[in-house]
């Protein structure tokens, strides 16, 4: 047994000596050419950073917004529209009411564990008055107030923006 391991530790010594670099031969010359390097410095690239407008910054929030909501027990169409993430406006709720009408027949009834689509595009700021209307809103307030969730475009066309 000690043999093999002798014989074992003489292999790898001459496994690594073997592996050694080989000795350069005094006859050649090795010739190191100078070079001039010349570093041309650039004027360093400033990008301007424009901040995002108001309607950019009001845009990618409301593409974050749900489009969809499952009613709990308890819940009606007017809850449902003054949530903050879904109108913030009660008298929103006919839009989820007509984007719905094949699961609701009644707007007063709606059950636990329904999926409701939340419109957020596809009606005009002509629609949305009738639905608060439709809803109630005296019709002095026909347009929906400053924080409710509605397209930027229709924001922007009231000014809110």
């Amino acid at each position: 047994m000690k043999k093999l391991i002798w014989l074992a530790v003489a292999f790898s010594l001459m496994f690594a000596w073997g592996c050694a670099k080989k000795p350069i031969p005094q006859d050649e010359v090795v010739v190191v050419e100078e070079t001039e390097v010349v570093v041309v410095e650039e004027e360093p690239v400033v990008e301007e950073v424009v901040p995002p407008t108001p309607m950019e910054i009001y845009e990618s929030e409301y593409r974050t917004l749900p489009t969809a909501h499952v009613v709990t027990k308890g819940e009606c169409l007017w809850w449902i529209a003054e949530y903050q993430q879904i109108y913030n406006d009660p008298f929103m709720w006919p839009l989820i009411y007509k984007a719905n009408r094949d699961q609701i027949k009644n707007p007063d009834l709606i059950y636990a564990g329904q999926s409701l689509e939340v419109p957020r595009d596809g009606f005009s700021l002509e629609e949305l008055k009738d639905s608060r209307k439709q809803a109630g809103a005296s019709w002095k307030a026909l347009e929906p107030q400053q924080d409710a969730v509605i397209p930027g475009e229709m924001k922007a066309a009231l000014g809110y923006l």
